[in-house]
């Protein structure tokens, strides 16, 4: 019963955490309007990147990594294990970043929120599906397919170097499922070639 208990307080923190949505902050600060008012209505780094310009999708980049980051080390502290807190955390970041309490829960993808997750889960095997999924946006020019190919490529290696680990194999499998939901109008997009490739700046 504690540990049930210790696990539903870092998934609260960790959504409560998440639930900071930078692009948001940034967007009326920088821009003086909601940013899921522009672009593709919502609210994270590469809407903020094509609406308010690359400073301010630095400062997202940073904010987003920095919750997470908060997230998890809270968590860890609270827990007896961390890559189960790690977990727990990296999750409860994630839905606060796209379903945020504070913004009506409506948020972004959290593709950011779940790289860094990934990254403390397995820093080497995250490493490699995040260079994986930069080349893939590098050449396409497509964020949205190097986002989901990253989702799914974390869940085929979870299962070839954690198979034996329930734990992770399910952290990975919920990271993924997540990433697709959030995706699913930029599937629909890639499918009839109307999805809109990376612009390194703001539209006119």
């Amino acid at each position: 019963m504690e540990l049930i208990l210790y696990n539903l307080a870092i998934l609260l923190i960790a959504y409560l955490l998440g639930s900071i949505n930078t692009s948001i902050i940034v967007s009326k600060i920088m821009i003086g309007d909601d940013i899921r008012n522009h672009g593709s209505g919502k609210a994270g780094a590469t809407n903020t990147l094509r609406t308010v310009g690359k400073k301010g999708a630095f400062f997202v980049v940073l904010g987003d990594v920095l919750k997470t980051v908060i997230a998890i080390i809270v968590a860890r502290l609270i827990s007896h294990d961390n890559s189960q807190a790690t977990y727990i955390a990296g999750i409860g970041a994630v839905l606060g970043h796209n379903f945020p309490v504070y913004f009506k829960f409506r948020g972004g993808k959290g593709i950011i929120v779940s790289t860094v997750a990934m990254l403390f889960a397995d820093s080497i095997l995250g490493l490699f599906v995040v260079i994986i999924s930069i080349g893939i946006m590098a050449v396409s020019r497509y964020v949205s397919l190097g986002s989901i190919s990253g989702a799914v490529l974390f869940v085929i290696f979870s299962l070839i170097f954690h198979g034996q680990e329930s734990d992770f194999v399910v952290f990975a499998f919920i990271l993924a499922l997540l990433a697709i939901y959030m995706h699913r109008s930029n599937v629909k997009r890639l499918l009839s070639g109307t999805e809109n490739k990376l612009s390194f700046g703001k539209k006119s």
